[in-house]
């Protein structure tokens, strides 16, 4: 399989790994307020915090695989990246739904076994496994991670708001930039210690908000 298939495949949002039921802390944003103009830059934010932190940590996750390093320095680094205790918690409860997927896809990757021994491993770990076994390079893990985002958002938006859902592809295109530069900031990092550690405490106030409510359409 082709580098540029995989990627497609992996950015599917109709793959079965729970994506649907996610909204990037939109739902709990929008309970407090936020306006469908202002949704565009939400999705900024996001690329420039919590999905920096996944993507930095996928890529060097993927780095340790391919060079038989253990994880669990890449495990720390970004649970100590990512404060909110509901925001982890999504992650891993995303990772083992994609793990399920990759397995299946990738029954003898040597790659996605020792992130499935992991306790609990988080989306981004697993991503990693998947490129490591079917050649991903760090940046297009990068793009990915941050591709994936948009449209998650984008696609939570339709749900919550009244929108046209010409907008909101026009809104992942205009930042498609931004997604090439969060691919290009992360391809390189090899260190844990690199992951880039952004602060979003608006975003983690949302999750911890959203975490607590009984009356919620998506369950992050």
């Amino acid at each position: 399989m082709s580098e540029e298939l995989l990627m497609m495949l992996l950015a599917d949002a109709r793959l079965p790994v729970a994506g649907h039921t996610q909204s990037g802390q939109l739902e709990a944003a929008v309970r407090s307020g936020l306006a469908a103009e202002q949704v565009p830059v939400f999705m900024r934010s996001r690329l420039a915090s919590v999905v920096r932190v996944e993507a930095g940590t996928a890529v060097v996750a993927l780095h340790r695989l391919r060079a038989g390093l253990p994880l669990p320095t890449v495990v720390d680094a970004w649970a100590a990246r990512t404060p909110s205790a509901p925001m982890r918690d999504t992650s891993r409860t995303l990772g083992r739904a994609l793990l399920r997927l990759v397995k299946r896809l990738f029954p003898d990757s040597g790659h996605v076994a020792e992130v499935a021994a992991l306790e609990r491993p988080c989306r981004p770990l697993v991503l990693a496994a998947a490129a490591a076994t079917g050649g991903l390079a760090p940046a297009s893990l990068g793009r990915l991670v941050a591709y994936d985002d948009l449209q998650t958002v984008a696609s939570a938006a339709l749900k919550l708001l009244p929108l046209d859902p010409l907008d909101t592809t026009s809104w992942v295109r205009d930042l498609l930039p931004e997604v090439e530069r969060v691919a290009t900031e992360v391809a390189s990092l090899t260190d844990p210690d690199q992951i880039p550690a952004p602060s979003a405490p608006q975003l983690d106030l949302w999750a911890q908000a959203h975490a607590r409510t009984t009356r919620r359409l998506f369950s992050a």
